[in-house]
Formats: C-alpha cells, structure tokens, sequence
C-alpha cells in the first residue's frame, strides 16, 4: 500500500466516522461517491455487491469499510479502513457522552435529540438509492428490488430467505 492510498483510506474513514449520525450506513453514499468515483477502487457494480454481501453478513453493517479497504489495498487497508471508521466516531462518543449526561435537563438536548431523527433517515435513505442505483440496470431488476422492498417493509420474512430468492432469480438468469 502507498502512502496516498493509506492517506486517502483515513481521511475518507476518519470524516466518514465523524459525520456517521444514524449510524454507518448513513454515509454509504459519501463512501461510494469517493471510493468509485474519486479513488476509481471499485466499479459501481463491484460497490452494490460489497455493501450486498456486507448487510448479508454477521456482525456489524458498516463492514462495507473494511471491504472497501480491502479492495483499495488488500488486508491492509482493510485493517487502515476499518480503524479510521472507528476511533474518530469513539473517540467523539466517549466525551460527548460525558458532556451530555451534564446536561440532561437541558431543552435543547432533547430539541438536538429530535432534529437528529429526520436527518439519520435522509442520510439512510440516500444510501438506499445510491446502492440500487449502482445495482439496478433493467426493469426486471428495478422490479425485484422493489418487489423485495414491499416484502421487507410489510411481511416478517426472514430477510436472507429474500436474499437468496434474490441470489436465485440471478443464478436462473430471471433478471
């Protein structure tokens, strides 16, 4: 790995970290803008399959990091990757968290609190469309896409049961 990659690596998981409200997914937009568009170390087909496999996986959802560091420069940039994610984004909840227990009667806390809501489900939203827009290239897969989305959002299906019918219509070459 090269000196500008791993700079790169941190200054895109470092702010990444840093402006993460709602959680990981929340910047998967910022993240695939960089890492395809500016950096060129992934296709957006190649993006929407490692967020795919990184929401199919076990364990935490922002693992899409560590393969986007992975494919920017191998085991050590996943490493490099998944290190500046975390630490900017600890570091700040270590002492914002003592500093907000402060003020726990304070109106403004709860005002912070709520306009944080709205904010956290745009952020997350985005990330949907960018990850479909990267994924979806025909109306039959526009169709599956939001053919799965109706059944996630009104059925408790499990949602790897989804996923590989998904996989499968693929395999059969149904999409």
């Amino acid at each position: 790995m090269t000196p500008a990659i791993a700079l790169q690596l941190c200054l895109l998981f470092g702010s990444a970290s840093l402006m993460s409200i709602g959680g990981g997914n929340s910047v998967v937009p910022e993240i695939e803008l960089q890492a395809v568009d500016m950096y060129h170390w992934l296709t957006r087909g190649q993006f929407a399959d490692l967020f795919a496999l990184a929401q199919a996986a076990p364990g935490p959802s922002i693992l899409i990091v560590t393969l986007v560091g992975y494919s920017a420069a191998g085991v050590v940039g996943a490493v490099l990757a998944t290190v500046a994610m975390v630490l900017p984004a600890a570091a700040l909840v270590l002492v914002f968290a003592r500093v907000w227990e402060r003020v726990h009667m304070s109106p403004w806390r709860s005002a912070f609190e709520h306009g944080l809501a709205p904010i956290a489900v745009g952020l997350i939203a985005a990330s949907g469309i960018i990850v479909a827009r990267g994924a979806d290239h025909t109306l039959a897969q526009y169709v599956l896409t939001a053919l799965s989305t109706v059944v996630f959002c009104t059925t408790k299906v499990q949602p790897l049961v989804v996923v590989g019918l998904a996989g499968l219509a693929g395999w059969l070459g149904l999409v």
